[in-house]
Parts: structure tokens; C-alpha cells; sequence
């Protein structure tokens, strides 16, 4: 009998496995020899040899061991739904490679549009574009990143020159006194739905996006430092006033 069966070191050449994994699999009960010999050794017959080879395609499918134990050895688990799972697994996986694609995309745009950033300029760009996945759905996203690639560099540089200008004209009308309601104000009010206007392209869930990402994160962290808590209070009864 123990001439047609294979000792685990052969086992592990002829699959290109090593021993160790092969004592892994029988101690986590996956694969477990046919027998031992006289002297102890592990043997593998056809039926171990067959088990072993589903269980390394499975896995080349990125099953999880779990999975392809319950699969093997479960009558009752549901193929069609460990299938589905792992489709979702891989969506997500391949999701949060395209999300990475993007965040490295940017960053070397930015590298070749002159001077290398510096390592806090790249974590904060990488901070702020992970906290927009958390708040834009994938197709806000694209909607965002197809309204920027349309106003190009020139276009995104003056986009952000008119926010500075735009939060610095409400921190001078704060700053030197102006009521909320006052006109001067309200003209502001007025700018600043033009801007959220072309940052948005007039969808309303991308703007509700962003008022739950200020509200949420605050405005200092939303808004990358430019708005702090007393400005963004300003700003907030500036727009009541507007009946916006």
C-alpha cells in the first residue's frame, strides 16, 4: 500500500509547495494525509493528491482557506453565494486600487506641473482626496474630476485664487464689523453660490456631499485651513440671511 502513496516531501515537489505548508493545511484539518507509515511518515493517496490540486486553484481564485474547506467539505455551502462574495471582494479590491491609481495620478501632475511637493504637501493632498471618497459617491467623483480635467490647470489654479479672494473678502467684512444682512455681504453670499455653482455643476447631491463633509469634519479640515469655525459661523448667517 505505502508504494502508491506519496511521503509529504514528494508531495511538496511535485506541486512546488513547501513541507511546511503541507503540515499547515493538516493542522488546520484542509488536507490530512491518507495515513502514516511504520516510521511515522505522512502519505498522501489519489484522492489527497485531487484535494490538494482544487485547493490551490481555488486559492489562485483568492478563495480564503476557510472558504475552500467549507466548499470541500460541506455539502449544504452555497457555492453561488461564496461566489457572489468574493465577487464583492474583488470589486472592492479593485475599487481601492482604482482610488490609489487616482490619488498617484495627482500627485504626479502636480510634480509635473513644476517644483516636487513636499512629503506634507503629499499627505495632505492624499488626506484631503480620502476624505472626499468618504463623502462623494464614485460618480460625483468622476463628475468632479471631468469638470476639472475640462477647466484644466489654468482653469483649477483660478477656481482656488477665487475661493482665497472670495474668504478673504467675507473675513474683512467679519473682521470690520458688517452685519450678516448687510448688502456688501449679501454680495458675497451671492459669489460664493456662483463658485459652489461651478463646483457642482448644479447637482444638488454633490453640494449636499459637501455641506455634510463641512459639517461632519469641521470646516478648518474641510476646507484645508482656509475657513475656520468663526468664519465658517459668519458665513453660515451671511446665507440664512439670503434664504440659502
Amino acid at each position: 500500500m505505502e508504494g502508491s502513496l506519496l511521503k509529504v516531501g514528494t508531495l511538496a515537489k511535485k506541486t512546488g509547495l513547501t513541507v511546511r505548508t503541507l503540515h499547515y493545511y493538516e493542522q488546520i484539518g484542509i488536507l490530512l494525509p491518507a495515513e502514516r507509515s511504520e516510521k511515522g511518515y505522512r502519505l498522501y493517496g489519489a484522492n489527497e493528491v485531487q484535494r490538494l490540486h482544487n485547493i490551490v486553484a481555488l486559492q489562485q481564485l483568492g478563495f480564503t482557506l476557510e472558504d475552500i474547506r467549507q466548499l470541500l467539505d460541506e455539502e449544504d455551502y452555497s457555492l453561488p453565494n461564496v461566489i457572489k462574495m468574493h465577487i464583492r471582494r474583488v470589486e472592492d479590491h479593485i475599487r481601492k486600487k482604482e482610488q490609489l491609481l487616482t490619488r498617484l495620478r495627482s500627485i504626479s501632475a502636480h510634480c509635473n506641473r513644476g517644483a516636487a511637493p513636499s512629503i506634507n504637501e503629499v499627505i495632505d493632498t492624499i488626506m484631503m482626496m480620502k476624505m472626499h471618497e468618504k463623502y462623494y459617491t464614485e460618480e460625483q467623483l468622476k463628475s468632479l474630476k471631468e469638470r476639472g480635467d475640462a477647466l484644466g490647470h489654468e482653469g483649477m489654479q483660478k477656481a482656488q485664487e477665487d475661493w482665497i479672494k472670495l474668504n478673504g473678502a467675507f473675513r474683512n467684512a467679519m473682521e470690520n464689523g458688517l452685519e450678516p444682512t448687510d448688502e456688501k455681504v449679501q454680495a458675497l453670499v451671492s459669489r460664493m453660490r456662483e463658485l459652489i455653482q461651478a463646483f457642482t455643476g448644479g447637482d444638488p447631491e454633490i453640494e449636499r456631499s459637501l455641506r455634510k463633509m463641512y459639517q461632519e469634519e469641521g470646516p478648518e479640515q474641510a476646507s484645508r485651513g482656509a475657513v475656520d469655525k468663526t468664519l465658517f459661523e459668519y458665513i453660515g448667517k451671511a446665507r440664512a440671511a439670503s434664504d440659502w
